[in-house]
């Protein structure tokens, strides 16, 4: 009887490892045929459209608004589908039918002509404008700010040199604020290895491929990886919806306006101006002691772009007495998109902001 139980669940085994074997094959060809995923399909519409900058409102999902609106802000390196990648499996649809009324500071590319943009134009300008015209839009005076990575970096630097803004609680997502612990960024990009005026005279803005191969570097084996774990799940539907997304938005990489990697390169890779609490933007001390509000950080354990080391002093440079820290297992993209963003980071986040939205 033992006997005839073990050769009936090996059976089982090679039975199931056959219909995956061909279901691989199937798809596989499926796979190369088909077209790109689609992505940020949540209903909105731009209500404001300048150079490198889209700002979109989403369509409410929920009868019951909370009263401030939200306005989040992308890293200028990519496209802000991350935070909206499909139904189901979106940060943005989560906070509509939580019941918040939701604008997304987006990037395109930017223009030869805009290769001049700096910090004064995304901290003093961009961001300010937008909060304006979701003022205007909404009717309301109060804004939460919400900064994913550089977009935390460029949201905090905002506060840190507008101490009477409207923003009325921070959020941020794998922000660096010691820029010494960036690891092999820091190595590469140091000020022995790097000559970062001739790149940026020589070519303007910073080329995408050139953004993409230094978060490639990183960790040189993982695309492969992540092959072969594509290869293995390839009969697994969504398995392979999940990695097409994600395969995507890392590779549609922008470029980055080069007088503003020349800044940031200078100003925080090289000197730690943020961590030093020394940065000047256009005359204006961007001092974090002066950011008072409710301040939340989300961190990912296992961030090889930011390390833990490199974002975890955030929210002590913060002058706030209302401040929440997560450490989330998990990596950079990871932490805002993947399956524990959806268990742990969306309601333990919702659930600040419901409390700081009435």
């Amino acid at each position: 009887m033992a006997q005839s139980t073990e050769a009936s669940r090996i059976s089982g085994q090679v039975q199931t490892l056959i219909e995956r074997t061909i279901q691989r094959n199937i798809k596989g060809l499926e796979y190369i045929a088909s077209p790109a995923p689609a992505v940020g399909q949540t209903p909105k519409e731009i209500i404001h459209n300048r150079g490198t900058l889209n700002l979109y409102h989403y369509h409410p999902m929920a009868d019951e608004i909370y009263r401030v609106p939200i306005l989040m802000v992308m890293a200028t390196t990519n496209k802000s589908y991350i935070f909206d990648l499909a139904p189901g499996q979106s940060f943005v649809e989560f906070l509509l039918k939580a019941g918040f009324d939701v604008y997304v500071m987006d990037w395109n590319a930017p223009r030869p002509e805009e290769k001049s943009l700096r910090l004064t134009d995304y901290v003093l300008d961009f961001i300010p404008d937008c909060i304006n015209r979701i003022q205007r839009e909404s009717g309301v005076e109060d804004v939460s700010l919400i900064g994913y990575c550089m977009g935390g970096v460029l949201s905090t630097l905002y506060m840190a040199t507008h101490p009477d803004s409207p923003v009325t609680s921070l959020a941020c997502f794998t922000t660096p604020a010691d820029w010494s612990k960036m690891g092999l960024f820091s190595r590469w990009s140091s000020e022995e290895n790097f000559d970062v005026d001739r790149l940026v005279d020589a070519v303007g803005n910073v080329p995408a491929d050139m953004i993409f191969t230094s978060f490639d570097m990183l960790r040189p084996a993982n695309r492969q990886v992540g092959r072969i774990h594509l290869w293995d799940n390839m009969w697994n539907d969504e398995f392979v919806k999940s990695y097409r997304m994600f395969d995507r938005w890392s590779n549609e990489m922008l470029p980055l306006a080069g007088e503003y990697f020349r800044e940031t390169t200078k100003e925080l890779m090289w000197q730690n101006k943020m961590l030093k609490n020394e940065l000047v933007i256009n005359g204006r001390h961007a001092d974090l002691k002066q950011i008072k509000v409710p301040a939340f950080h989300a961190i990912a354990e296992h961030d090889h772009i930011v390390p833990l080391a490199a974002s975890k002093p955030l929210l002590d440079l913060f002058g706030s007495n209302d401040k929440t820290e997560m450490i989330l297992k998990g990596g950079h993209v990871s932490l805002i998109g993947g399956p524990n963003a959806v268990r742990r980071l969306w309601p333990a986040l919702t659930g600040w902001l419901e409390e700081r939205s009435e």
